[in-house]
Formats: structure tokens, C-alpha cells, sequence
């Protein structure tokens, strides 16, 4: 498997919401699904905005496998924004067939530590 290529100019070192987003998208590009389980709930619901909606961590397992993260060839983070139980990232995903998606993911977090992700509504468009 090639790892994806991350490329971000997030300096969020002082907030660890964002450290935490930052890794979590790194984990989806490569495909790290046993991290991507740690960083969820067991309750987590996704979702994926005009597609479907993916409730439980075993559910959320399920679709990760696949949509097989390993065709994700570049990700670009653009933005990261956390306040209190909520966080944002979007950015753009290269896939290795040449298509290119801009996305927006909202994240719930299941305290205000931001340690566990208990929601995620994604929007994904194809450009």
C-alpha cells in the first residue's frame, strides 16, 4: 500500500482539539483504521451528506474497509477550527484514479476535552 501523501499548514500545536483532528484525518488518508476506531465512540454517528448514515463504531469499521482509505493518494487540510464540543476540517482528497474531492467534515466530540469523537457529518464533492 502507498502511504497518501498529508499535506497541511495547520500550526496547531498550542490546541489539542486540533492536534487531535489533524491526526485523525492523517489515520483516514492512510487507511488507519484501528487508530480511527480509537478516536471514536462506540455510539459514533456518520453522516455522509446525500449518501448514507453510519451509527455504531462496529457500522463505522464496516464502511471505512470499504471505501478503502488506501486510494486516497494526497490529502490537503486547509482549515481546522475547534470551540467547545465541535470542530470543522475541509481540504481536498486526490485519489489515485486522477479524481479530486473537496470535503468538509464537522465533528462532534464527546466532552469539551475533544478526546473522542462521538459525530461527523461529511460533505464531499467531486471538482
Amino acid at each position: 500500500m502507498t502511504m497518501a501523501k498529508m499535506i497541511t499548514t495547520i500550526h496547531c500545536g498550542n490546541s489539542p482539539k486540533m492536534v487531535f483532528l489533524e491526526k485523525f484525518n492523517r489515520a483516514y488518508a492512510e487507511g488507519n483504521i484501528p487508530y480511527l476506531l480509537e478516536c471514536v465512540t462506540d455510539d459514533i454517528s456518520w453522516r455522509m451528506v446525500g449518501d448514507q448514515e453510519v451509527v455504531g463504531k462496529l457500522n463505522f469499521k464496516k464502511v471505512l474497509l470499504e471505501l478503502g482509505q488506501s486510494n486516497i493518494q494526497e490529502m490537503v487540510i486547509e482549515k481546522i477550527f475547534t470551540h467547545g464540543r465541535l470542530g470543522a476540517a475541509n481540504g481536498t482528497l486526490k485519489m489515485h484514479n486522477g479524481s479530486t474531492y473537496a470535503f468538509s467534515d464537522i465533528y462532534g466530540f464527546s466532552s469539551a476535552k475533544g478526546n473522542a469523537i462521538r459525530s461527523i457529518t461529511s460533505y464531499v464533492i467531486e471538482i
